[in-house]
């Protein structure tokens, strides 16, 4: 079970815990070593005619400073925290992504019906793994390996189609960016649901799947 103390929400969330002042080296080698989450470099924010762009050099990038700098992302991404910290030194400012499909998959769902969702969860009891919440509104569940194979036939058991639902998976080949990196001047990435030794263990899809496709429903 989680418990409000355990929720961050709005600007009271601008850091992962314990870790204010902690440059984005530092965050990502604690994120290899006390979850053993695997980690990679992004692209970053640049100063360009008093603006931050992005180092892609796309003036429309949709997430500036928050996506994979290169295409071969998924062969970098490591659970190491020396070639983390290596990594990072060479590109002190890079945003922090994680892989998703390795140590967990994650549910992605509009922020409205993400509060919905953590709202009956915690009347329900249910034990959660970290949560996040994106400066483009989104919430991100991490849930144990394997959900995109669940989701579909889990949501339609529960009546839902899953082409009517805003319900994404992220599993083998996504990611997801990872608090603090920032998305230009929109703000940063924050907890939802901190990381704790108590959700260590993550839940599987399939017992979030009841609050989270009643929230979407709800959201539509």
């Amino acid at each position: 079970m989680f418990t409000v103390e355990d929720t961050i929400a709005g600007a009271d969330a601008t850091q992962i815990p314990k870790q204010r002042g902690e440059s984005l080296l530092e965050t990502a080698v604690r994120y290899t070593e006390e979850r053993h989450w695997d980690v990679f470099p992004g692209t970053w924010l640049e100063p360009v005619d008093g603006l931050e762009r992005c180092s892609c050099e796309d003036a429309e990038c949709p997430a500036p400073g928050a996506h994979p700098a290169r295409r071969d992302w998924a062969t970098q991404a490591t659970g190491s925290a020396t070639a983390a910290r290596r990594m990072w030194q060479k590109q002190p400012t890079a945003s922090i992504l994680l892989p998703t499909g390795r140590t967990f998959d994650a549910l992605s769902v509009p922020e409205t019906a993400g509060f919905l969702a953590l709202a009956r969860m915690e009347r329900m009891e249910l034990t959660l793994g970290p949560v996040t919440l994106t400066p483009d509104r989104r919430m991100q569940f991490f849930v144990l390996p394997g959900a995109s194979a669940k989701v579909p036939d889990l949501v339609r058991k529960l009546g839902w189609s899953i082409a009517s639902l805003d319900l994404v998976t992220l599993g083998e080949g996504g990611y997801v960016a990872a608090p603090p990196t920032r998305f230009g001047s929109r703000g940063a990435v924050q907890w939802a649901c901190r990381p704790t030794p108590a959700n260590r263990w993550l839940p599987d899809a399939e017992e979030l799947m009841s609050p989270l496709a009643y929230a979407c429903g709800r959201d539509r």
